[in-house]
């Protein structure tokens, strides 16, 4: 784990700069984590609107994003294609070798990566990437690991801050804001 921990807000910005590659967990950061289950063994999963919406705006901006969940579930194959997240790897039992499958694919170093995890399971995947991000309520171990703790737990926005860091940190925020601010 050596090269993880805190960041000054300075270096976290640096490294958002160059992120063309945003690699998220689903359960705990896309989701609060829980798992709710009907009698018929049906999977639900709640997702924060505004996460789905940076997304979509950075990948406007050319940021690739991936999903590596350990999980497999129907609801997450779902909301990915309704985000146009085309790298998804689910039922990663190791999610390292997913992680070096698909920086072989896209042809792209670790140092372009912003992962967002929030357990110990996403320790490898954080100290790959060059921003190792985990979320507000994320376990302790990756908490101290991590370059940057987002203010908001996972599936309550935390994404969204992630996405509004890259944009802000590769000049993309004014031009978006100002294009929702104009006059119709």
């Amino acid at each position: 784990m050596a090269g993880l921990g805190p960041l000054e807000p300075a270096e976290v910005d640096a490294r958002a700069a160059r992120t063309g590659l945003l690699v998220l967990d689903v359960d705990g950061v896309l989701t609060d984590g829980g798992i709710v289950m009907d009698d018929a063994g049906n999977e639900l999963k709640r997702f924060h609107v505004r996460d789905g919406h940076g997304i979509k705006l950075v990948q406007r901006r050319g940021v690739l994003v991936a999903l590596i969940t350990g999980r497999r579930s129907g609801v997450v194959e779902q909301r990915a294609a309704e985000l146009g997240i085309e790298h998804v790897y689910q039922g990663a039992e190791d999610k390292r070798a997913a992680m070096r499958d698909l920086l072989a694919r896209l042809d792209l170093a670790p140092e372009a990566v912003a992962m967002v995890g929030d357990d110990v399971v996403d320790l490898p995947l954080l100290a790959q990437a060059g921003l190792a991000v985990t979320v507000a309520d994320g376990h302790p171990a990756v908490r101290e690991r991590a370059h940057w703790v987002t203010a908001s737990g996972g599936g309550h926005g935390a994404v969204r801050e992630v996405c509004d860091c890259i944009l802000r940190a590769q000049g993309h925020e004014a031009a978006l804001l100002q294009g929702y601010l104009e006059p119709g």
